[in-house]
Formats: C-alpha cells, structure tokens, sequence
C-alpha cells in the first residue's frame, strides 16, 4: 500500500520536487519533468523519454550519460499532456533533433504524437516510437496494438547509448526501431498495486494463485493461474518469451529479470537461479543481465523477463557505459557543456480575441458549465475511479478533477478578461488538455477546440451552431482518437447524445430543450457500454474482464452532459 504522501493530488509533484533536490548534480526540473543538468552537446541527438509516474527508476532516474537526456514525467500512471512533451523534448533538445520515446499506450502515443508535431513546426527535427514488448496484451499478427511494459528500459537504453556515441537522428530512430523488433516480455502479478490515499488496491489477485500478463499501469492480468514455484515461475516465463524469438535472431541476449516494485530482490534472485540455467540450456548467452527494479508499478507485487536479442551493435550499446540517478554500469567520461539553470515556464500573455457583448454573455454561460463539471467530477473521483480499475489503470477520476479544474480555472480568467465563446471554450480545452494528460485529457482537449471553431466569439450562437458545434466536437474525437462506435469508448455515449440533439433541434426545438430531452439518451448509452468489449486503450487486453462493467470515459461524459443539463434548468427558473 502506497502510505506516504500529503495531498494525495499532488503526489507526483512532491515525489518530483523531492527527486530533483536529491538529484541535482544529474537532473534539473523544467515544465514537465525533467533534463540533464549540462546542456546537449553540439552535434547530439536528445533522446526524451517519458509517461505516467509511478513506474521509478523509470522514467526520471535514467536521464543521466550514456542514458536519457530528458523525461516527460505525467501523472501516476497518466500520459503526460503534449505540452508538457513539447517542453521537455525543447529543453533536452541542443542542434541535431529529438527522438521521443514511450510505451505504446493510447495517450502517450496521442500526445507524445502531437508534441512531436508542434516541434518540427519550431524548426525542431522530432521523431517518436512506442515499445510494443509486451506479448501478452496481442497476438503476434497484433504487433502494433502490444503495450510496451519492462522492455521500454532495453528500446531506451540502446538508442540513448548510440545517442551518446554521436550518431544522427536517423540511425538513432533505427537502433530504437531494432531493439523493439528484438525485445520481448512477459509478467506476472501476485497482488495489485494502491493510489496514494486509495483505500484499496486497484485489483485483488485470489489466494494461491498469480495473474499472467500483467501490465504497469495497476491493470491485472489476462489471465489467472494457480501461484507456482519460483522454478515453476521461471519456467512459464522463458518459455513464453522464447517462443517468440524472431527468425533471424542470434543466441545472445539481454535479459531483465524485473521487479515490479514490492518482490523483493531476494524473491527475484531465487528465480533468476533457474532463469539462467533455462536460457542456457536452450542455447543462449546471457550479456550482462539486469535482475532488480527498473519499470515498477508503484507496490504492485510481481515480475517480469525481457529478453532482447542483440547483435554485435545492440550488444555494445546494452554494455555501454552509463551514469545516471538511478542505473550506473561501467566508467563514463566527466560530463561536459554549460550547467543549465532550473527553467521556468514563461507565463505566456494570453490575447483574448475581441467579442462582442453577446459572445461575452455566452462565455460566461460557458464558464459557469465547466465550472459546474469541474464541482461534479470532484464528487464523482473515487468512483470513476473504481470503474476504471476494473480493466484499466483507475486512473481516470483523477485525471478528469485535474482537467476539469484546470479548465473551470482557465475559462473563468478567459471570461472575465472579455473573451466571448470561442475564446473560454479554446483555453479551457487546452488547460484541460495540459493538467490532465491521458488518453482522455487530449480528447476532451480536442473536443472544446473544435467546437470553439465552430461557434466563434460574434453573437449569440444559434440552436443549429451549438447542435453543429456538438458534431464538430464528436467528430475531433474520431480523428484523433481513432476510436468508432462500440469500441467502448467516451463515444458510445458521445455519438447517440449528439444524434438525438440534431434529430431535436431540426425538429423545431431550441438548443437547451433538446439538451434536456437527450441526457438520458447519453446516460443509457453509457450504461450499456457495460456489454461492450473494449477494442482500444488500455482495456483492450482485459476484454473478458471488462464486460459487465460500463466505461469510465463514457460514465464521466454523461454525468458532465446531465450537470450542464442542470445548470439548464436552474437557469430557466
């Protein structure tokens, strides 16, 4: 059980503050998270890597020599929102471009993906690969759609090492592209991990018995077996992981024997014995192996083997010399350049575009909506929260009270500075999109965006400009999230909310009775994302798992579409 923290909302920031103090001489903190503490050389690629906190020494404790020049650090087990990749990635960055580098989890790869493409419109060359190692969460022919757990620390280790050699940013992208084709993993969990100031785990694994195929983000495993040996254990492990070596694959390998943050090393030790005497018998020579705590997943209890098959290139990279807070191996050069000084974001002056005094009027109208959600989903934390544990990483209360606080703040400073429509729905998307990070955060950041667009900051929007405005938003969620109907998703309730609002105002009725008239509609449909199987994100590898428990993005739309509802009727009293 997680048992120290003060606030438990502010768990990452404390635990950041207090790693940067203890860190200095490696790491200095910049807007979302942290970079070397001596500025990139000329001529050096910056690797970036990041993700969710709640995983050290991943991600923060490997920015150092030989290893990662700067780490994106989100929320506990949350992407970081694409701002604050951007800024790390910028920070990090010295002349010669930026590979970003996570898991391959729906928000990080949405938001590490937009970052990316704000930096080549700066002039920045930025690059970005997933880790897709884990073999459990898709078939082989699903490749692409694998979560990148432990093996994240092997894909990470070799491109930052070729980094530090000097290649370019083209064969740097190449060795990460390598090491991923060669890395595999599998894991085990023999209890669940707890959130600071969660008053249970995010899954109970049944007496006697071990889920197979966890992952790092507090989700169980696909499946249950009874809890074997530490023989027994390495056994199932190397044979799973062996019968995906590919073709063309020699017979030295790394290898990480991982604990996932309450097996103790003694535990690990005693299966790494048979570990090693497996892969031998089979033929294959262990280079330099890892057995300990790289990727955790807070006090989760349970392990994990990587196995990467390297060739003469990834085997002098994997035993590279490297220094940083938290992995040190061999003898690395005295570290040169200008020692940065602490960044802080500059407070960008935010010009409200001019609005009318209608526009003013409906953004204020705006304001108190968000303002009213923001008030909702602080009271409904715990148990969206519980939802999301089900299949996923029981993160999705938390991530909604930060976006939405963060959005009820921006929104209100927006509207009071004059700004119509247009202008408090922009920023509070994109302060929702920064604070609250995750798969969520970036859709609902995209959604305001575009429905911003759509109604403008002239005038009183008209019923069909909101129904538009509504579509509009709807469709930006489809662009950038990839999801369709019945993937059990946010859009389940989304899609058939916005169908009855058309069908409702091209009848004749104003916006606001057509709102009213399709909040069941939202809720129902959300209710019946509980006989969904989830076919993206973080559910995925937990379909069977999830069914019979309704989606925790659809859940919190609906309750803030019935909190606007709300705000409707007090208004017309």
């Amino acid at each position: 059980m997680t048992r120290l923290f003060n606030d438990p909302a502010t768990f990452t920031e404390d635990m950041l503050a207090g790693f940067l103090d203890a860190n200095s001489s490696y790491v200095v903190g910049v807007p979302g998270g942290v970079v070397r503490a001596c500025e990139t050389a000329p001529g050096k690629v910056a690797v970036v890597v990041g993700g969710g906190s709640g995983h050290y020494p991943a991600f923060c404790g490997v920015v150092g020599q030989g290893f990662a020049d700067g780490a994106v650090v989100g929320n506990i087990f949350t992407s970081p929102s694409a701002r604050e990749a951007a800024s790390v990635s910028r920070a990090a960055h010295g002349d010669s471009g930026v590979l970003l580098l996570t898991g391959n989890y729906a928000g990080d790869v949405m938001n590490f993906g937009l970052a990316v493409e704000q930096l080549r419109r700066e002039g920045i060359d930025a690059r970005y690969i997933p880790v897709t190692d884990d073999i459990a969460s898709a078939a082989p022919a699903d490749i692409t759609k694998r979560r990148g757990i432990a093996g994240d620390f092997t894909v990470f280790r070799t491109a930052s090492a070729i980094a530090e050699e000097g290649a370019d940013l083209d064969d740097v992208e190449r060795v990460a592209i390598k090491a991923n084709a060669r890395t595999r993993t599998l894991g085990v969990a023999f209890d669940g991990c707890t959130m600071p100031g969660a008053d249970r785990p995010l899954f109970t694994v049944a007496a006697g018995s071990m889920d197979l195929g966890l992952g790092i983000h507090g989700e169980p495993g696909v499946s249950s077996h009874s809890m074997p040996s530490a023989t027994d254990l390495a056994a199932m492990l190397v044979s799973g992981v062996l019968a995906e070596k590919p073709t063309d694959a020699s017979d030295r390998v790394a290898v990480i024997l991982n604990g996932l943050g309450r097996t103790k090393y003694e535990e690990l030790f005693v299966v790494w014995k048979t570990v090693s005497a497996l892969l031998a018998e089979s033929g294959h020579t262990v280079v330099q192996p890892e057995v300990g705590e790289l990727v955790t997943s807070l006090d989760m209890a349970g392990c994990s083997l990587t196995v990467m098959w390297l060739d003469e290139e990834l085997e002098r990279l994997w035993t590279s010399p490297a220094d940083t807070p938290a992995y040190r191996k061999g003898q690395t050069s005295q570290a040169t350049g200008a020692r940065r000084a602490t960044d802080e974001e500059a407070s960008a002056s935010v010009v409200v575009a001019t609005a009318d005094h209608a526009s003013q009027t409906c953004g204020s109208l705006v304001a108190q909506g968000l303002s009213a959600i923001a008030t909702q989903m602080t009271a409904a934390e715990d148990e969206l929260g519980r939802i999301d544990a089900v299949a996923g990483d029981g993160d999705h209360g938390r991530g909604m009270v930060k976006g939405t606080t963060a959005a009820r703040i921006a929104a209100a400073t927006t509207s009071e500075q004059g700004g119509g429509t247009a202008a408090v729905l922009t920023a509070a998307g994109e302060s929702w999109a920064a604070k609250a990070g995750g798969t969520s955060g970036v859709l609902w950041g995209a959604a305001l965006a575009a429905a911003a667009q759509r109604l403008g900051d002239t005038g009183t929007p008209s019923d069909h400009d909101v129904a538009a405005a509504l579509r509009a938003g709807h469709d930006a969620l489809i662009a950038l999230g990839g999801a369709r109907p019945g993937d059990k998703t946010m859009l389940d309730a989304l899609g058939p909310f916005v169908d009855a609002v058309d069908d409702a105002v091209s009848d004749g009725n104003d916006w606001r009775t057509a709102w009213l008239a399709s909040v069941e509609v939202a809720q129902k449909a959300a209710a019946e994302t509980a006989e969904l199987r989830p076919k993206v994100g973080r559910a995925r590898p937990l379909a069977e798992r999830s069914v019979g428990t309704p989606d925790a993005g659809a859940i919190s739309l609906a309750m803030c579409i019935h909190t606007v509802a709300d705000l409707i009727e007090e208004n017309k009293q």
